[in-house]
């Protein structure tokens, strides 16, 4: 399963609902939402200044990972990011990788 850090904004009407809603209640909304995807979620925390929530999801495949991303933005009350983390473990198995690449103008 990938863990993927995300950050998420509330817009317009996505603040209100916040506001009348509170925390939890949209807490439990990401729950549900990641459960349709077979996904989990390992924290969530509120914030202010540049982004209004973040945490880490697990969720096992890519798609699931896009599907929830292109649901989530479609409604126009959130701002949603996704990007998936990597272990230190995922470095060491591509530092051992030789990729071919010829930089431009070479």
């Amino acid at each position: 399963m990938t863990k993927y850090l995300f950050q998420a904004n509330y817009v317009g009407e996505g603040i209100k609902g916040l506001m009348r809603e509170g925390g939890s209640k949209r807490r439990d909304a990401v729950v549900e939402a990641l459960k349709s995807v077979d996904g989990s979620l390992e924290s969530f925390y509120y914030a202010f200044g540049e982004t209004d929530v973040l945490g880490v999801f697990d969720i096992p495949d890519q798609a699931g990972a896009a599907a929830l991303s292109l649901m989530i933005n479609s409604t126009g009350a959130v701002n949603l990011h996704m990007t998936p983390l990597m272990t230190p473990e995922d470095i060491d198995e591509a530092s051992r990788k030789t990729p071919s690449y010829r930089a431009p103008g070479q």
